[in-house]
């Protein structure tokens, strides 16, 4: 067996990223030294971000099944019941590490990496969003890690056609060394035509697509498996180079294939590239896999088989066609200026060889680079218990403080950034980002799409089980706002490094909030990604993220037309606040926006999540919605009640008179409440009162400001802030 010129050091395992222990493993499966070739393999096989290893055995306690589930976990992405038979196919991922490192290039990547795991299944991809983390403004990298994730999000998602409709922006100096970019796609299809991955008929052709094979992205899989430290940007090789055109053409030419009966098997090249999707194939239907390497289409001169298994270019997929398809595929593929190379065939060994210059230059069993991969119950220690908060006295009149609120990093539009996304192309887009939730018409339908990401890194740290709940439910809540019904959640689980004890305690306490919320909800989890080891050691870094376990949510709606939206409508109607009643206790300010903005403190338990009450809440709220008695809906998060109503208030050019209230109710950060607007209040008091849902009337629209200050200081405060921010970017 040749590509073993090198030895295999303890130095050069530790550059692949085993430890001592897992290189004896691997030995064992082998039963003898491997090569280059067949380290490289194990090493991304065996990574964090391919095989999960720290957290397989706390994922298998999620909730990942329902009446609306086709696929759940384990494929490209997640398939839920839309009905009329269609399907709708999402997922979220994440592209932290490249995105620090190269921004525009890491988030354009991640863009595309996403589409691909939905179009891989047959799906047509309708919306994309987003969740991005960030460290403090004023750090001295920040506006360049901003303007270059926000264009590559935008780059990629314009030119390939897909709308960017909607995300969310934190930030936090814990993201000072370690930002996160976590991207989502949503997609149709019929439920007669979705495709997966498990290869299958012995002697099948294996068919290479797409674009050629680089040498960037090499160790993608294993360098987003590790921290940071002072050389991250040596690591620039690793980063991926995208092209959203050529994305595009993919995009149509698999469809096009699709529509026919040629695909056996399709997977997308990923994480790891043409070893994951080789590997994934072939484990996931029990079959070998036989790969000659000299026709892998390349684009650089003397490429290895080490290079070209490793390597993470992009806009490249990997299929298993019906015998006698290769010239009607080839064909298609061909039209849309594409590569397309038979590169080996589907193999009963249940071991993946690879040949180049006709010797075997790898060969090595399936079992454990799959299945059989490291699997690891760390230990673990629950994250102590939060005193709660004292008395605090007021620091300035509501108003002062609202205003300040209003324009700081956490809360100010994100216009800025949404502004540079085409959330129009398609023409399927019914309500533009700044909303609950993004709404996507299903095309030449009634239905539309209700997308939501969510996640409150501070209450996730502060109380990982609470912090779980109230991710779930928030992203719930949200598109329960619109008036969809929740269906199903994908998930991008964002934590720093699992061998601390106290970090696995965050995972572990993270997952077991959020199956008690899925389970509560009856909004399983149908897809999602792992992201560990996201600390930094980097100079001006900090150490550890807070917990980030990014909910994405979707739901649906029968009448896209039904939908509501945040504005406020018409002068003169009744604000009513559902999920509180006057005489209820003061609101909840323990880890909320108002402590930290207004006494730069971070302190205290975040709020309990009731998930019997967000339950009822919400489905009061969502028939309100259904029925037309409310004519707007928000619900309310960050900033609490009087930063929701301020938001209504800016969305319809409309002021709020509101009663006398204490800054605890007004800044408190209670969950499972919303705002509504509605011309009849007494019909929604009544109907409160029937049902046994908490209701108190705030007050009436009209006007030109909320709380005393004037709606247009309030939109100055509001839109301010990022064009300040970036206006010297670079």
């Amino acid at each position: 067996m040749t590509q073993n010129a090198a030895a295999i050091t303890p130095e050069i395992v530790a550059e692949h990223g085993l430890s001592p222990e897992e290189y004896d493993r691997l030995l064992h499966a082998l039963g003898r030294e491997p090569n280059m070739v067949e380290l490289g393999i194990f090493s991304v096989m065996w990574s964090e971000h391919c095989s999960y290893k720290s957290s397989r055995i706390h994922l298998k306690k999620l909730p990942t099944t329902g009446p609306q589930v086709i696929c759940g976990p384990g494929e490209n992405a997640g398939v839920i019941d839309i009905g009329d038979g269609q399907a709708a196919i999402f997922k979220m991922e994440s592209h932290n590490h490249p995105s620090y490192i190269e921004p525009y290039q890491g988030a354009a990547t991640g863009v595309g990496g996403i589409l691909r795991d939905v179009f891989t299944m047959g799906a047509r991809p309708v919306a994309n969003m987003n969740a991005l983390r960030f460290g403090r403004p004023d750090h001295p990298k920040m506006r360049h890690l901003i303007a270059g994730v926000v264009h590559g999000i935008g780059g990629y998602g314009n030119c390939v056609g897909v709308p960017t409709v909607g995300g969310e922006v934190n930030f936090h100096p814990a993201y000072d060394g370690n930002i996160l970019v976590n991207a989502m796609t949503v997609g149709i299809a019929d439920q007669d035509k979705i495709f997966y991955s498990a290869a299958s008929g012995v002697g099948n052709p294996i068919v290479y697509v797409g674009s050629k094979t680089g040498r960037d992205g090499i160790h993608g899989a294993t360098m987003a498996s590790a921290d940071f430290g002072e050389d991250s940007d040596a690591k620039r090789p690793t980063v991926q180079v995208g092209d959203p055109f050529t994305e595009k053409l993919l995009i149509e030419a698999c469809l096009e294939l699709m529509a026919s009966d040629a695909i056996v098997a399709i997977q997308d090249m990923g994480a790891a590239g043409l070893t994951s999707s080789s590997v994934e194939m072939a484990s996931k239907g029990g079959v070998g896999i036989e790969l000659d390497m000299n026709k892998v289409p390349q684009r650089e001169t003397g490429m290895t088989p080490y290079e070209m298994m490793l390597s993470e270019s992009q806009e490249r997929m990997l299929m298993v066609l019906k015998p006698g398809r290769e010239d009607f595929a080839e064909a298609i593929f061909r039209k849309w200026e594409l590569d397309f190379a038979v590169i080996g065939h589907v193999t009963e060994t249940g071991r993946m060889v690879l040949k180049f210059n006709g010797e075997t230059v790898c060969d090595i069993p399936l079992g454990p680079l799959a299945d059989e991969a490291p699997l690891y119950d760390r230990p673990w220690v629950p994250t102590p218990k939060r005193e709660p908060l004292g008395a605090i006295a007021p620091k300035g009149e509501i108003g002062e403080n609202l205003l300040t609120l209003m324009g700081s990093p956490d809360i100010a539009s994100r216009r800025w950034i949404w502004e540079q996304y085409d959330h129009m192309v398609g023409a399927d887009t019914v309500q533009r980002p700044g909303g609950d939730a993004a709404v996507v018409r299903v095309h030449d339908t009634d239905k539309a799409l209700a997308i939501s990401t969510d996640c409150t890194p501070r209450y996730c740290f502060a109380d990982p089980v609470e912090g779980g709940r109230q991710a779930v439910a928030e992203a719930w809540r949200n598109l329960t706002a619109v008036g969809a019904t929740p269906l199903a959640v994908t998930n991008c689980l964002n934590f720093a490094n699992p061998q601390r004890p106290e970090i696995m305690g965050q995972i572990v306490g993270c997952l077991e909030g959020m199956s008690e919320a899925c389970i509560a909800l009856d909004f399983p989890i149908v897809s999602g990604n792992v992201s560990l080891y996201n600390e930094s050691k980097a100079t001006g870094g900090g150490s550890a993220i807070l917990p980030t376990p990014a909910i994405g949510g979707v739901g649906l709606l029968q009448d896209w037309s039904k939908s509501a939206t945040i504005a406020f409508k018409a002068e003169g109607e009744h604000i009513v606040l559902i999920g509180t009643e006057a005489g209820d206790r003061d609101g909840h300010l323990g880890q909320s926006l108002w402590l930290r903005y207004i006494y730069d403190r971070e302190d205290g338990p975040p709020p309990p999540v009731d998930l019997a009450a967000e339950r009822r809440n919400g489905d009061f709220v969502r028939d309100l919605i259904l029925s037309g008695t409310v004519t707007a809906c928000h619900d309310i998060s960050d900033g609490g009640m009087i930063v929701a109503v301020t938001e209504m208030a800016l969305a319809g050019g409309i002021g709020a008179k509101l009663g006398e209230m204490s800054h605890t109710r007004a800044f408190g950060e209670d969950q499972g409440r919303y705002i509504v607007t509605t011309a009849n209040s007494d019909a929604v008091m009544a109907a409160a009162l029937t049902a046994g849902i908490p209701a108190h009337r705030l007050g009436t629209t009209g006007g030109t400001e909320v709380a005393g200050v004037p709606l247009a200081d309030l939109r100055s405060a509001h839109e301010e802030f990022f064009p300040a921010l970036m206006g010297a970017a670079v």
